[in-house]
């Protein structure tokens, strides 16, 4: 396990190093350490949530620190990487996880896909995130807007038909939302809708083999969020 100590920035200098079977005092010549931010790896998934809460706070104060972008730190991923948190995401262009909760390179492991449905590529995409990146933290995350959302509530008030492939996008999303109250004003109604389909998506890992497995065993945790496009705030489900 990685020592709590241990920043991100030695930790891939030591990576890549081994990898590439040179000491580090030649590495720290090339590269301009001063320019890489020496933030401490998150040592749980607790930390790791902490860090996408604080992130997500710079966000949204207009103080993004943009680190760990730089050709500086890049360099330290060539060989390796080490992400603290795996996001499971919509393909939204307006919904950058790097972006809202203030990370850089390196840092976040994404899996994006319109609806943040749990596709089989998805499950496959996890398994490696946990199997061989050893991100112990796992984030559902959803967001208002969401344009595979509508599609799905509009099609359960038979407003709309959609293209095929959409129609199998929906397909996957319609049984979270089953329950929802379709009597409710639009707004609420696709407020709702967004958050049963977060909970959903959550449902189906859980109900995975693996995913009980790990969990029971606490070597991840799995936490459901939705991202708000008019304040920029992540809201974390109970």
């Amino acid at each position: 396990m990685t020592n709590p100590f241990i920043t991100r920035r030695q930790w891939l200098f030591g990576a890549c190093c081994a990898g590439l079977g040179i000491a580090s005092g030649v590495v720290a010549e090339t590269v301009n350490v001063g320019a890489i931010d020496t933030e401490s790896y998150p040592s749980n998934a607790n930390e790791a949530l902490m860090r996408l809460k604080n992130g997500n706070q710079r966000f949204m104060d207009d103080i993004s620190q943009h680190s760990h972008e730089k050709a500086s730190w890049r360099s330290l991923l060539v060989e390796t990487q080490k992400p603290f948190a795996t996001i499971v995401g919509c393909s939204d262009s307006r919904v950058p996880p790097e972006l809202i909760f203030d990370e850089g390179f390196g840092e976040l492991f994404t899996i994006r896909l319109a609806g943040n449905i749990i596709a089989e590529d998805v499950v496959g995409s996890l398994q490696y995130a946990v199997a061989h990146l050893h991100t112990r933290l796992i984030v559902v995350l959803g967001h208002e807007g969401c344009g595979a959302v509508t599609a799905t509530v509009e099609e359960m008030l038979n407003k709309t038909k959609e293209l095929e492939h959409i129609e199998s996008l929906i397909k996957s999303i319609k049984p979270g939302l089953k329950k929802l109250n379709l009597k409710l004003d639009r707004q609420a109604l696709l407020h709702a809708a967004v958050e049963a389909n977060v909970r959903w998506s959550m449902r189906e890992l859980l109900a995975l083999p693996e995913a009980k497995r790990a969990l029971r065993e606490k070597q991840v945790i799995l936490a459901g969020a939705i991202y708000e496009l008019n304040t920029g705030h992540v809201r974390f489900l109970d």
